[in-house]
């Protein structure tokens, strides 16, 4: 299995407050890779860091063989790199197909030019970018909503649509903050199965999560964050009997809602 991603010694620093610091993980190909932590552990920001929101003070985001860190956004998603968010991003007033194409769009090869005067170079770029979010979005049983209104999709329909637009990219890794944050159980079993779905298509997912039902159901491995250093990794298995982990994340009260 190769390594896709390396993350290796990141740290973050805000006005003098270390949030994340010498923090090292790995992502191999086709695996399904969870971090977690308590409230305010530093998760958000090794993905913000990860996708070019937040500049890395120290250490290298490695990414099929080359360095990734403190670039735009947008190369990071042409790299191969996409991500959801906490709250949904979606936007509500187009059409299901219409969020999808604007993940195509990061890579459409057709030039301003070509957009005014409407060329066959942008007839063709646009219908081969209509069918390919029509392949997608039937492949991920999304078909028979495209054309409604993403607003009027319910809400574990409207997670994956995000995730969808995120795959439109051509992202070869997909990274997922809090996809099961507001379901319901019934939600939560049919995200996690749409999870395993995206991974027999080839693509690797980060994931953020602190539902421990859907952590523990599907990750291969797990990173444990906890005041922005990692605390502990391992397979599933291992970190729910790992007793430090026990100790800073589930407590003895059980499992935490997380909203770091």
């Amino acid at each position: 299995m190769g390594m896709l991603l390396e993350v290796n010694g990141i740290t973050k620093v805000f006005g003098g407050l270390t949030a994340v610091e010498n923090v090292e993980f790995k992502v191999g190909q086709g695996e399904i890779v969870s971090i977690i932590g308590p409230n305010g552990a530093g998760k958000t920001t090794i993905f913000n860091m990860l996708t070019g929101v937040y500049k890395v003070n120290a250490g290298t985001i490695v990414f099929e063989g080359k360095e990734i860190q403190n670039k735009a956004p947008r190369e990071i998603v042409k790299a191969g790199i996409a991500r959801t968010f906490q709250n949904i991003r979606l936007f509500p007033t187009m059409r299901v197909i219409e969020n999808v194409l604007v993940g195509e769009h990061i890579n459409i090869n057709y030039n301003f030019l070509d957009l005014l005067f409407k060329t066959k170079k942008y007839k063709s770029e646009e219908k081969a970018a209509h069918e390919r979010a029509i392949s997608l979005l039937n492949e991920l049983e999304l078909g028979d909503e495209i054309n409604n209104y993403a607003k009027n999709l319910p809400y574990g329909m409207q997670r994956k649509l995000e995730i969808a637009r995120a795959i439109a990219t051509n992202a070869k890794l997909v990274i997922l903050d809090e996809p099961a944050a507001g379901m319901n159980p019934q939600e939560s079993e049919e995200l996690k199965n749409f999870i395993l779905k995206l991974r027999d298509r080839g693509i690797t997912i980060l994931l953020i999560e602190h539902d421990m039902n859907v952590v523990m159901d599907i990750s291969d491995r797990i990173y444990v964050i906890d005041h922005g250093r990692k605390i502990a990794e391992g397979y599933p298995k291992d970190i729910a009997t790992n007793e430090r982990v026990i100790t800073a994340y589930l407590g003895s009260g059980g499992v935490k809602k997380d909203e770091d």
